[in-house]
């Protein structure tokens, strides 16, 4: 078991992908971790930019001062409010396929990604790149959207479909608000205003109370009569919340918000990092 919580930041130098490094170090500070800048380097794009540069020399070497520059800046404002380290990979292939794979060779407990990076075409509000990586990784994923810079978080909307892995999640929200004394709404979003909601909703609360030691949770219970990513996405907005976190165990809950690319309709994407808890 790895015994430093390490938190992986794929970068590709776009604005969106700098922003998720803002907000890795300043999570880095809180959880004492050692940050991982990982660029995964595509043959075809550099031979592009350096067609006689047929082994990609000098296409690494900029690399290398880019990530050098990057380490040296999270280092100077970051190692001495407690980020453990700062440390910067290069590898050859898939972006998707090789952030995973780094993934699980480091034991990451966290991978905070972009929406959107330079060779994403904004077909989706978040981009195909990082919506890959929230469905397929083993480990949380926190997206933080373009234009999107790190602010102490005052509220953070945690979704909710009634289900025991609740229990655990909550704990992992609970210990990222506290660094912040930031306040948590439990929201289930229910397609209409039925007893039955109503009844689970009391239900869940009672269970959930004696595992939540942390006095700034309010539980709520919101009908949707339209999408439920839009619901929660209006939620998130009318509430001032600063994040959205779901947990992706209950996989048709998770569908009804993501299936559709991650959603074109989830207008939060534009402005709202998105937490998605996979593991414990």
């Amino acid at each position: 078991m790895n015994p430093k919580h390490t938190i992986l930041c794929p970068t590709d130098f776009s604005e969106c992908s700098l922003n998720a490094i803002e907000y890795a170090a300043r999570l880095g500070e809180k959880y004492k971790s050692r940050l991982l800048l990982l660029h995964v380097a595509n043959k075809e794009d550099y031979l592009k930019l350096s067609p006689n540069d047929q082994e990609g020399i000098y296409q690494q070497d900029f690399l290398k001062d880019k990530l050098k520059s990057l380490q040296k800046t999270v280092e100077k404002e970051c190692l001495t409010s407690g980020l453990e380290s700062c440390e910067w990979h290069i590898v050859e292939g898939s972006i998707v396929n090789e952030t995973l794979a780094f993934a699980q060779k480091v034991q990451a407990d966290l991978i905070v990604v972009g929406t959107e990076g330079m060779n994403d075409l904004r077909k989706n509000i978040i981009g195909s790149r990082a919506s890959r990586i929230v469905e397929e990784a083993e480990v949380d994923v926190m997206v933080i959207p373009r234009k999107v810079f790190f602010k102490k978080p005052r509220k953070l909307i945690y979704a909710t479909d009634y289900i025991e892995e609740d229990k655990l999640a909550i704990q992992k929200v609970i210990d990222l608000a506290k660094f912040f004394k930031t306040e948590i709404d439990v929201v289930h979003a229910s397609p209409g205003n039925r007893a039955i909601d109503k009844s689970l909703h009391q239900e869940m609360t009672e269970e959930l109370k004696p595992f939540i030691k942390y006095p700034y949770v309010n539980f709520v219970l919101k009908s949707f009569r339209d999408d439920l990513a839009l619901g929660l996405e209006t939620y998130l907005q009318t509430a001032k919340g600063d994040m959205l976190v779901t947990l992706s165990q209950k996989k048709d809950f998770f569908d009804k918000i993501f299936k559709n690319s991650l959603s074109k309709k989830m207008a939060y994407f534009i402005n709202k990092p998105l937490w998605v808890v996979k593991s414990f």
